[in-house]
């Protein structure tokens, strides 16, 4: 069963690593815990953050932030399942669940430790946008065709 598969509780599953295809990992920090000794949410983000455009950068083999049309961040969420955080490294796993015209949906597994269960999930939405002016008024563009040879690896049907 997949992540976005359904349980008899109306919830989804608890995702395992078998549930996403491209990784990498991120070494922790000490400032990266809060005040309760666990992984600050904010660094959750950051984390999904970093999944998602580092596998850009390596698989287009270009600045992404260069290109005609970015990917602006449209939604995120997170599911905690448990704790988290310094000193071990957390390795992350990519999924796409949706490509459409211009949109890319991801979810990121947080994985630490040997536990083959997802420590959090994040759902991450990249809309794509016109860059020629810059911040402001951009208007939505097509997922350039890069992009969309980066990700559709990682898609994954439903």
């Amino acid at each position: 069963m997949t992540s976005t598969s359904t349980s008899s509780s109306g919830r989804p599953p608890r995702p395992t690593r078998a549930d996403y295809v491209a990784w990498r990992t991120a070494t922790t920090r000490w400032r990266d815990d809060d005040a309760y000794g666990h992984l600050n949410n904010a660094t959750y983000y950051e984390l999904f953050d970093t999944a998602v455009n580092a596998h850009l950068y390596e698989a287009t083999g270009v600045d992404v932030r260069a290109l005609p049309q970015i990917g602006v961040v449209a939604e995120t969420g997170c599911r905690y399942f448990r704790e988290i955080g310094f000193p071990e490294p957390i390795e992350m796993g990519l999924v796409v669940d949706r490509i459409g015209t211009s949109s890319v949906v991801y979810r990121v597994g947080l994985f630490q430790g040997p536990s083959d269960e997802a420590a959090a999930e994040g759902r991450f939405v990249h809309v794509y946008v016109d860059n020629a002016r810059g911040a402001g008024d951009r208007p939505v563009t097509p997922v350039p065709d890069v992009v969309r040879a980066a990700v559709e690896p990682l898609l994954r049907e439903q």
